[in-house]
């Protein structure tokens, strides 16, 4: 991985590590629907007017349809998914959960042969990834909690094709204009729900920070990491950034939020973040790539 390459890495990984706790934070006063569509309409009001001054959006000729669809399975299902289930879940198990990223997109990039052959070593990261979600869903999740921890799914599964969206048919046209695109069909999707659940009691000053974070920082900015880390080092390689994510995630919900470390967070951790690893290692080569 080139020096620039790392540099976007550690940076977005340490972004997207954030957006639970700030979730969680902010669903104690506010519905998900207005917390989505305050994160996409804050993204939207920061990149479309740079992307229209640029002359960006004249480039989407021909591509409004993956721009479109890009929208829904990176940003409409997977933001409403991971909203809902923080309802519920604790911010440190959600974003342990969406660590399993890495394990359905070497599925999907090896299916759909944009990556090398599923190999001997990275069944076994498959399995052993599985087997620690299964030992955070069982030994954490109690019943009540089963709907929320199946919505994450829709969140794994998007933020999985995102990359792969965006490597097939998107690589071609402006990365601001995409995001910013994507970020204005979202906005107009959640507006007429957030307006049905906006707040009738007053909400702290800490929430509405909270939430423009959420939609400037992890949200904006993040979006323009992605892309460009999609450009670098590919596809499959970028979802590898849920290896940093889980980790900042239980890190601030036990530092900040005062969550417990539980015996499915022990056992789950090393096993996802393991499986990950081995599911989407590389075939060894004789030739090593140096960093700059």
């Amino acid at each position: 991985m080139s020096r620039r390459g790392l540099i976007l890495f550690l940076s977005l990984g340490l972004i997207w590590g954030l957006p639970y706790l700030l979730i969680k934070v902010s669903v104690e006063y506010l519905s998900p629907e207005v917390i989505i569509f305050l994160r996409v309409f804050l993204a939207a009001i920061i990149l479309l007017p740079v992307a229209i001054k640029r002359g960006y959006l004249r480039e989407l000729k021909g591509h409004w349809k993956w721009v479109f669809i890009f929208a829904i399975i990176e940003i409409a299902f997977p933001f409403g998914a991971l909203t809902f289930a923080e309802l519920k879940l604790s911010s440190s198990m959600t974003g342990l959960m969406i660590a399993a990223v890495p394990i359905v997109a070497a599925i999907m990039a090896w299916r759909l042969g944009i990556d090398e052959r599923i190999t001997g070593i990275r069944v076994v990261g498959l399995g052993v990834g599985i087997l620690g979600v299964a030992a955070l869903v069982g030994l954490d999740v109690t019943g009540a909690e089963l709907l929320s921890a199946a919505l994450l799914i829709i969140a794994v599964v998007g933020y999985a094709l995102g990359p792969i969206i965006v490597s097939l048919k998107l690589s071609e046209v402006p990365a601001l204009a995409a995001i910013a695109m994507a970020m204005v069909i979202n906005s107009f999707i959640y507006a007429p729900f957030a307006f049905l659940h906006r707040p009738t009691q007053s909400v702290p000053l800490n929430v509405w920070l909270a939430v423009a974070v959420l939609g400037v920082v992890c949200t904006a900015l993040a979006f323009i990491l992605f892309f460009s880390l999609v450009a670098e080092v590919g596809p499959s390689r970028t979802t590898v950034i849920t290896y940093i994510n889980p980790a900042v995630a239980v890190i601030l919900g036990v530092l900040v939020l005062s969550e417990p470390i539980t015996l499915g967070l022990v056992i789950g951790f090393p096993l996802i973040l393991l499986g990950s690893y081995l599911a989407t290692r590389k075939a060894p080569t004789f030739e090593s790539e140096p960093i700059g």
